[in-house]
């Protein structure tokens, strides 16, 4: 088709055989969005397209995905409010017209429908990195690691050290979204423990969320990123990570000292963690 079509936050470039999605930059565009940037959709993992009223003037063209075709759906698993939904391309009303000459048009294209057997849109690609109430997260491509925060980091995670996870030895990711309570990111590792869940506080797979910390723009991506990769089994190439800073290493081992003068640490514990971050400088 070659044509595009521009709403509020979004423009749609209708191709041959996919839509790319550009999402506009600016302060009243949702965070999501811009983090982002542009997505590729290709037709075969369209199911359906619907057009309805908005709110305030406005009609709303909506592609639907089919289940597990987008790895940034499959681990948002529901949670998305409908105004960050990047499926959603809203229009002023005057041009409902064209958008139902569009909607038409990407119909009679469409030729799949079900649940795909494997993601068919790519995910936001590694590196990625994000804060969280507990711990700083970040992703390579090849493996997860999480850096405990001394300030929000439970003395059952100080003890554990902090995490390094290959995807090979990952079976999937479970997100909850920061905008409810108890909102976490939780690694799920392959032939795990099948007993009750230790609570995300306390497991050093997971990470919590809390205000300002995990929001869904950075930790959204960050769960579609690892869920993608874990799927593929064939990890991206591993981005070298930066040195350890030494004024950080300090304020670490300062924290664990004061862990272990609490009594929440043994001298085995300490000695062992102690050498670990050196070990890092």
């Amino acid at each position: 088709m070659g044509d595009v079509l521009a709403g509020f936050h979004a423009a749609w470039e209708f191709e041959s055989d996919s839509v790319l999605i550009r999402y506009e930059r600016g302060i009243r565009t949702p965070k999501l969005f811009q983090a982002l940037g542009e997505r590729r959709v290709p037709l075969a993992a369209l199911e359906s397209v619907t057009l309805a009223p908005g709110k305030r003037g406005t009609v709303v063209l909506r592609a639907v995905p089919r289940p597990g075709a987008d790895p940034l759906l499959e681990a948002a698993d529901g949670q998305l409010k409908e105004a960050g939904d990047p499926y959603r391309l809203v229009l002023p009303a005057e041009k409902e017209t064209l958008a139902e000459y569009y909607a038409d048009e990407l119909r009679g294209l469409l030729t799949e429908s079900g649940p795909a057997g494997r993601f068919l849109i790519e995910a936001p690609g590694p590196p990625r990195a994000f804060k969280a109430y507990d711990a700083k997260a970040s992703f390579d491509g090849t493996t997860v690691r999480f850096r405990w925060s001394w300030t929000g980091a439970s003395s059952a995670k100080w003890k554990a050290g902090d995490q390094s996870f290959p995807v090979d030895g990952l079976s999937g990711v479970e997100w909850r979204s920061p905008e409810v309570f108890e909102g976490h990111l939780r690694l799920i590792p392959r032939d795990g423990d099948t007993g009750a869940p230790v609570p995300p506080d306390q497991d050093p797979a997971a990470v919590v969320f809390g205000l300002g910390y995990g929001p869904v723009h950075e930790s959204l991506p960050f769960a579609a990123a690892v869920l993608a990769a874990v799927r593929d089994r064939r990890p991206a190439v591993s981005v070298p990570a930066a040195r350890r800073d030494p004024a950080d290493i300090a304020e670490r081992i300062r924290h664990l000292g004061e862990l272990h003068q609490a009594g929440l640490v043994t001298d085995e514990e300490f000695s062992m963690k102690k050498a670990e971050l050196l070990s890092e400088l």
